[in-house]
């Protein structure tokens, strides 16, 4: 049966070591990329098609709409069916280019009907935190997908590194302790196999459920990492029923931002009780996006639509009041203050008589947030 797996992570060297050794490994197998570095230069994204042997074939698509990364995606299905219909494939992989995020493509790919084997990101663990902790954005590193590409560093590896559940380990010398246990607590729940190693040819016809993977990362159901302390990097988790205060949040938030190589999670304000919020920060920088809204302010007719693993984690934390209204957000990272975090965002809480106040006289508390939210 024709498979796909795709592998991805900017940590370049590590993905092509995996990738070969995928070539090296899997009979009948060949590696599609498409390198999209020249494409602002020659309006064009180069394609190669390779085996274990060495190149099979190379050529060029044209821009989508001064979009390099839209290009790939126009290019890639059809490279894949022409894979497929050949009968001499038996495991394409697609090896990503440097900034392009797994999550997209891995739709594209299920979305056109092909049987996705695994999704993997590749990762020298030396070089972990120092990608973590890079603000740059990556139009001024030259891996921008598009000229409207506003990612930074930090935010696209994040992604990358806790979208896949297989996690590719190149086996590095500068690695130690610390970034291992870093490694195993940003993403606690995925298969960790070194390239060197061999297994990665089993891993890859496994399997990837699409539907589940996006229903992971969602803000209201993601699995987020545990409470964790070994070789100096902390995993802390800090929850509470009781909203935040928008202003005394706000004014928390580069305190907040700084205090971990990454956080992540939920959180509502007091101001916006309905609204599921997300939080995501990276390499010094913060994302607060909506998510629609919490299951405790929709009627009861409108949970049919609504997936069922959304229902269950809601139903796994419901409050008798605020139901499944809460402040759920997660801490990674070395020489970790949990009690310093633990204070600053308790001080960002309602207080005891703001809370008494009821739900009418949050809403007049004035918002700091319409910024981040484009309100």
């Amino acid at each position: 049966m024709f498979s796909v797996a795709l592998v991805g992570g900017l940590h370049s060297d590590a993905r092509r070591a995996a990738v070969d050794r995928l070539l090296a490994d899997v009979h009948g197998s060949v590696a599609l990329h498409h390198d999209l570095a020249t494409a602002p230069e020659t309006g064009t994204v180069a394609r190669t098609v390779r085996d274990a042997t060495g190149v099979l074939s190379a050529g060029e698509t044209p821009l989508v709409n001064d979009c390099a990364c839209c290009a790939l995606r126009e290019d890639l299905v059809p490279e894949l069916e022409r894979l497929r219909d050949s009968g001499l494939t038996r495991l394409a992989v697609v090896e990503l280019w440097d900034s392009v995020e797994p999550k997209v493509m891995a739709e594209v790919v299920a979305a056109a009907g092909f049987r996705i084997g695994a999704v993997v990101t590749a990762v020298d663990p030396a070089l972990l935190l120092s990608y973590l902790g890079n603000g740059d954005d990556l139009a001024d590193v030259g891996l921008a997908a598009a000229a409207t590409d506003r990612r930074t560093v930090a935010d696209t590896w994040a992604r990358q590194l806790e979208y896949a559940p297989v996690l590719a380990v190149a086996e590095s010398p500068e690695a130690d302790s610390e970034d291992r246990a870093l490694l195993d607590q940003l993403h606690p729940t995925a298969r960790r196999i070194p390239v060197e190693g061999g297994g990665l040819a089993a891993a890859v016809f496994a399997g990837f459920d699409v539907e589940a993977a996006a229903a992971a990362q969602h803000p209201a159901c993601a699995l987020l990492p545990q409470e964790a302390d070994e070789h100096g990097v902390a995993t802390y988790v800090w929850r509470h029923h009781r909203p935040f205060h928008p202003e005394r949040l706000y004014a928390a938030l580069e305190g907040l931002t700084c205090a971990a190589a990454r956080s992540r999670g939920r959180f509502y304000l007091a101001d916006r009780p309905d609204t599921l919020l997300a939080w995501e920060a990276a390499g010094g920088a913060l994302s607060v996006e909506s998510a629609g809204p919490w299951l405790a302010s929709l009627p009861d007719a409108a949970w049919e639509l609504v997936p069922p693993v959304r229902r269950a984690a809601a139903a796994l934390d419901w409050h008798p009041e605020h139901g499944d209204r809460c402040q759920h957000l997660v801490f990674t990272s070395p020489g970790l203050d949990r009690d310093g975090l633990a204070e600053l965002l308790g001080s960002c809480l309602l207080t005891d008589a703001e809370y008494a106040a009821g739900r009418e006289s949050w809403r007049g508390i004035a918002s700091a947030f319409d910024t981040f939210l484009e309100v």
